[in-house]
């Protein structure tokens, strides 16, 4: 993950909160500026109309980009100093600038609301300190879908570092392997196998595609 994504994860930005900060409305998105480390440094950060945030940051004494931010190798306490003031910077903007998410992702979210119309049900949170969501039969409790944000090397054992949302969902068992067959969705993380997927919610599939998987888990789950 960026800086910038680290920043901004479980927050989504609002354009009225971006104009009363200090942003100025630009093509595609949101500008803003501000020098820090008392002036010898200024970031630019970007704000897509898709509420990404992008930015960089300037090295002022000789006007190129301050690349020792970025890597990790560079841990001295002055670049470390430099990192601290810049999450510091940002951690302000997306305080001032944005609402909560209950989860990291847009597919995520959107998921959640669906569920909700469609079933009535909101996740539950039950292990303290974790965004897991749970989704539960309102009479007999049973989960029929948890939403979890993980390593994409557990689905892909390769070492992946990049996060992305997961929704564990049940399955016939005789159905497996033609599911998993389909990009986006692997044997369950941290569940049975045999009788759990998870479905990346990164926009693979699309949002009606992952309702049909949860309505048949919602009725596998059922009393």
């Amino acid at each position: 993950m960026t800086i910038e994504e680290k920043a901004c994860e479980y927050r989504r930005f609002v354009p009225d909160k971006l104009l009363a900060y200090g942003f100025s409305a630009a093509d595609g998105g949101y500008a803003y500026q501000a020098d820090f480390m008392d002036g010898a440094f200024r970031a630019e950060l970007f704000v897509s109309d898709a509420g990404v945030l992008t930015g960089s940051v300037t090295d002022l004494m000789n006007g190129e980009e301050y690349a020792p931010l970025r890597n990790d190798h560079f841990n001295g306490a002055y670049v470390n100093a430099v990192r601290y003031a810049y999450e510091e910077l940002l951690s302000a903007v997306t305080k001032a600038c944005c609402i909560d998410a209950v989860f990291a992702s847009e597919q995520a979210n959107r998921i959640a609301r669906a569920i909700h119309d469609v079933y009535q049900v909101s996740p539950d949170f039950p292990w303290k300190g974790d965004r897991s969501g749970v989704f539960r039969h309102t009479d007999s409790k049973k989960w029929f879908g948890l939403i979890m944000r993980i390593r994409r090397k557990k689905l892909l054992k390769n070492g992946d570092e990049t996060p992305v949302d997961v929704i564990n969902l049940k399955i016939n068992p005789d159905m497996r392997t033609e599911l998993t067959a389909h990009e986006g969705i692997y044997p369950a993380f941290h569940m049975n196998h045999k009788q759990w997927i998870s479905v990346v919610l990164n926009n693979t599939l699309t949002d009606d595609e992952i309702m049909r998987h949860i309505s048949e888990s919602f009725r596998l789950t059922k009393k």
